[in-house]
């Protein structure tokens, strides 16, 4: 009973020095990750080299699959620019194996893991982000290594144990129907610990124990490629019909590679014998286990080795072969999951966060900052909508102009509440300070932006109440308030360029001014020469206060937009 809470919490101990490591290292890169992100392009190659790239860092295939369905699900990866970065994680996952293989059974790096840990401590007390962020990844190397090796102490001897081998030989005696038993298993077990690399590392162990034929690792590797599809799935749930094919590209690709891998199997366990035994091991598939033999130091890096090269082969191949078919991929998952037809087409709902936080918190803030930009691109209709509502020629243009005005300002508050949501769900000790800083500016915008909304449901009431006392406006004050909503859309232009921008430059802060200082010069000259009419000639009186009252809310929405400007100055 012992040893089996100890091969849990070590197990547990491996996952958590995993999620830190992996942690660590995206706080750490922060906004390069993104910017590497965004460098993504339609070519599949490059895609599957993305894709590679960022496993290999981040050390988790899960977190880049579901990071990839959150990038369709925005519309920032192209379903076909997905599948090429789906391939690449399935390869990049390799390199985790060959850590395990080459520095958890060769040497007992777990010597150096407690020294490193004192390392990682000392850092943890910088004020720099950075060395804590980097104390965080050293701390969890170090565990990952203590975990995996707790795993191999606790798992039991067979020279002690030996009716644990005759148990699983029962399942090792049913020729192919074996290689099914284990490929289930290895499927079962990485949907219950969510993580290939946990699951890989213990078929590592049990190889390198004996506990189970080279043969058997192999359909239990091959049986964690489909159970590590599950992430996606789970994630793609809640988002639309693109992130949900992504997902099922992705099951689709894995499911694919274990089927020829079974047809084929002893043909490609073969060719992973012949490439092991070019480095100079034995064939891993000659290696006998057995209680009484206990396998030797060639037999068990022969065994490890071959597990990792065949996941490594499985990959690389599989993805050599569909690469040539991402199109036809694409059309398959698109017939499977079809669009949902509606009436018309809904443009002002969310756009980037509709599947819910990213795994990866520091990417997770980019989405939320596109999320941003598409909330000022949908508040700078209301601009088109207040005009419509100026120049209705009837009450029934102008209720229709009406409606859209309030249905935007309830429009925003709902995007404003939904995205402090998104960013309340960001855990604060997963990323860096200056992301913790852009957040904060983020709540501020939203805020204004919801204001926006504010300002143009205001306008809809002060003309209603206009409409009402049977008041209309000149065509020269029409003129005059088109001339005031041209220098807000001009705003507005100026104001989403610097949202869009990498990095806020001072130029656009001044540009921004411009159209401030534009705005209230307007507002002041259209005050002033109205006044003066007012005191030649009061007959028009009532129409004048909801002129002005107009100007003076369109006035407001400058202040609203320049105010956005100025939070990303600070």
């Amino acid at each position: 009973m012992m040893q089996l809470l100890t091969l849990l919490g070590a197990l547990g101990m491996f996952l958590y020095g995993m999620n830190l490591m992996s942690g660590g290292l995206q706080k750490a890169a922060g906004s390069k990750m993104r910017n590497f992100l965004s460098a993504m392009t339609s070519n599949p190659f490059k895609g599957v080299f993305t894709g590679l790239g960022i496993t290999a860092v981040i050390q988790s295939s899960s977190a880049t699959t579901v990071m990839t369905v959150g990038f369709v699900n925005a519309g920032l990866l192209s379903l076909s620019q997905a599948v090429g970065v789906i391939m690449g994680a399935n390869i990049g996952t390799t390199v985790t194996a060959w850590l395990v293989s080459l520095l958890g059974f060769k040497a007992d790096i777990s010597l150096f893991a407690v020294p490193l840990m004192a390392v990682g401590f000392i850092l943890s007390l910088a004020k720099s982000d950075k060395r804590r962020h980097i104390s965080e990844l050293i701390i969890g190397f170090s565990l990952l290594f203590l975990g995996l090796s707790l795993m191999k102490e606790s798992v039991p001897d067979l020279r002690e144990t030996p009716e644990v081998l005759a148990f699983i030989q029962n399942w090792t005696s049913y020729g192919f129907g074996s290689v099914l038993i284990f490929l289930v298993f290895g499927t079962l077990l990485t949907l219950v610990l969510q993580s290939s690399s946990a699951t890989m590392a213990l078929t590592l162990i049990m190889v390198n124990m004996g506990w189970i034929p080279f043969e058997m690792g192999a359909a239990m590797v091959l049986g964690e490629n489909i159970g590590t599809t599950i992430t996606a799935n789970i994630a793609a749930a809640v988002g639309n019909a693109n992130a949900r094919r992504a997902a099922l590209a992705h099951t689709l690709f894995n499911v694919f590679g274990v089927c020829w891998a079974l047809i084929l199997f002893r043909p490609f366990l073969m060719l992973v014998g012949i490439t092991i035994t070019w480095l100079g091991l034995p064939n891993p598939m000659d290696v006998v286990h057995s209680a009484d033999v206990p396998m030797t130091e060639d037999d068990s890096m022969a065994t490890l080795y071959g597990i990792s090269m065949l996941h490594t082969l499985f990959n690389l191949f599989n993805t050599l072969i569909l690469i040539w078919f991402v199109n036809v991929i694409v059309k398959v998952v698109s017939r499977v999951i079809k669009d949902k037809k509606s009436a018309e087409e809904d443009t002002v709902k969310l756009k980037f966060i509709d599947a819910g936080p990213l795994s990866t918190a520091e990417l997770a803030v980019g989405q939320a900052r596109n999320e941003v930009v598409h909330f000022a691109e949908i508040s700078r209709r209301t601009v088109g909508h207040i005009r419509s509502a100026i120049n209705a020629a009837n009450d029934k243009e102008f209720e229709a102009a009406r409606r859209q005005l309030v249905k935007y300002e309830e429009i925003s508050d709902r995007i404003e509440y939904e995205i402090a949501q998104f960013l309340n769900a960001l855990p604060e000790d997963s990323i860096s300070e200056d992301t913790r800083t852009e957040t904060k500016r983020m709540y501020k915008i939203i805020g204004e932006l919801e204001s926006l909304g504010d300002s143009g449901e205001s306008i809809s009431r002060i003309l209603a109440r206009r409409n009402s006392h049977d008041k209309s406006f000149s065509d020269e004050q029409k003129a005059k308030i088109e001339s005031m909503l041209e220098a807000v859309d001009r705003a507005y232009g100026v104001m989403i360029d610097n949202l869009k921008a990498e990095s806020f430059e001072p130029m656009g802060l001044r540009m921004a001014t411009d159209c401030e200082i534009e705005i209230n010069e307007l507002r002041n000259n259209i005050r002033e020469e109205e006044i003066r009419k007012i005191e030649n000639d009061g007959s028009n009186y009532q129409s004048s206060v909801y002129y002005l009252d107009t100007i003076s809310e369109i006035e407001r929405m400058g202040d609203f937009i320049i105010n956005i400007s100025q939070a990303l100055d600070k």
